[in-house]
């Protein structure tokens, strides 16, 4: 496979996690202005272990931020035993007088299913009723809502539409959404100078896909002046997050020298940082590498184990590429090699 192929295969895999990782990382309880440390008009500032007094008779008079900073309370188990029947019944209470806050965290319980059944309707009707009052969380969770077609009909131009406005607010996972959705031509016209413009403002603010995505931006030359120096710059810091196709990425550029010197340690440093999260496209490289003494010392027991990895982690490649290191090996050392394969397991999750 060339690099440029590489390059389209991680863009294209990339681009469909991206809104799917939004979607996680967006589906949390959201923290509302008023901090424990900085609770409701008529609390006394109070750490979590001793708020629940003080902010009790506060919800049960009908006091919205109290009931949903209660919700908060048991839904992340904050001073109290974690209890998602009691959140989602504080929550209601809030949403109801129309706290943006509860109606937010409350619509994310019915989307997770915590503590009532599953109804992406009702998520759907509570994110609508925050957004509508400005909230840019629920703006973006609306948005997945409608890119995803969850609890609605699927509709670009509204995904496109909300993400936006979360995003004019400066909510990150609204800003790689909409870049994505710029860079696709999703529910917009495609327009690469707009998905870069998203896509910084969103890595400027640290968030990983962003930083790669702007990063692959640069290599490719889409949006802005091809640039591997800068391409190599935002890789680096996705791969320093932990993002295996960064890391992978990198790799390449060390090892054909674009944008940094050509430096096959480095090459390998990257492939195998990216190849233990369980990238398959590294493990490949890096059985390269130790096949071909590049960067590392020549070793055929691992040159094979990784093959192997590759392979059985659907890289086709890695199969022909084991076969063809086993006939230089002894019988011994294959066996060793399939020993090292058999109890490999990724030791920082899955690639992402």
């Amino acid at each position: 496979m060339s690099l440029r192929q590489m390059v389209a295969t991680i863009l294209s895999l990339s681009l469909c996690l991206a809104a799917a990782a939004g979607l996680v990382a967006g589906q949390q309880a959201v923290k509302t202005g008023n901090t424990l440390l900085n609770p409701p008009q008529g609390a006394k500032a109070l750490d979590d272990a001793t708020a629940l007094n003080e902010l009790l008779p506060l919800a049960e008079q009908g006091n919205a931020s109290a009931q949903a900073r209660l919700g908060l309370m048991f839904h992340e188990g904050r001073g109290v035993a974690q209890d998602y029947k009691e959140a989602a019944r504080w929550y209601r209470l809030a949403a109801e007088q129309g706290s943006a806050d509860a109606q937010v965290n409350l619509g994310v319980m019915y989307g997770q299913g915590q503590s009532v059944a599953p109804d992406y309707k009702e998520a759907a009707r509570w994110y609508e009723l925050a957004a509508q009052q400005g909230k840019a969380a629920a703006q973006f969770l609306l948005g997945v809502t409608y890119h995803e077609g969850q609890g609605v009909a699927r509709d670009d131009k509204e995904a496109a539409r909300w993400y936006r406005l979360a995003a004019e607010q400066g909510a990150a996972d609204a800003q790689l959404n909409l870049g994505v959705m710029y860079h696709e031509g999703q529910g917009v016209p495609q327009d690469y100078k707009e998905a870069v413009r998203w896509y910084r403002l969103a890595a400027e603010q640290g968030t990983v896909a962003a930083q790669f995505l702007l990063g692959v931006m640069y290599h490719e030359g889409q949006g802005v002046a091809q640039d591997y120096k800068e391409a190599a710059r935002w890789l680096r810091l996705s791969a320093e997050q932990g993002k295996a196709a960064a890391q992978f990425f990198l790799g390449l550029m060390y090892h054909d020298g674009q944008g940094v010197a050509q430096d096959y340690k480095e090459a390998v440093r990257w492939y195998r940082l990216a190849a233990e999260r369980g990238s398959a496209d590294a493990q490949l490289n890096l059985g390269s590498m130790y096949g071909q003494g590049q960067g590392v010392a020549q070793d055929y027991v691992r040159a094979h184990t990784w093959f192997d990895l590759a392979g059985a982690s659907g890289n086709a490649d890695g199969i022909k590429y084991r076969n063809t290191v086993a006939r230089k090996m002894t019988p011994d050392q294959i066996a060793e090699a399939q020993r090292l394969a058999r109890e490999w397991k990724p030791t920082i999750g899955v690639p992402r």
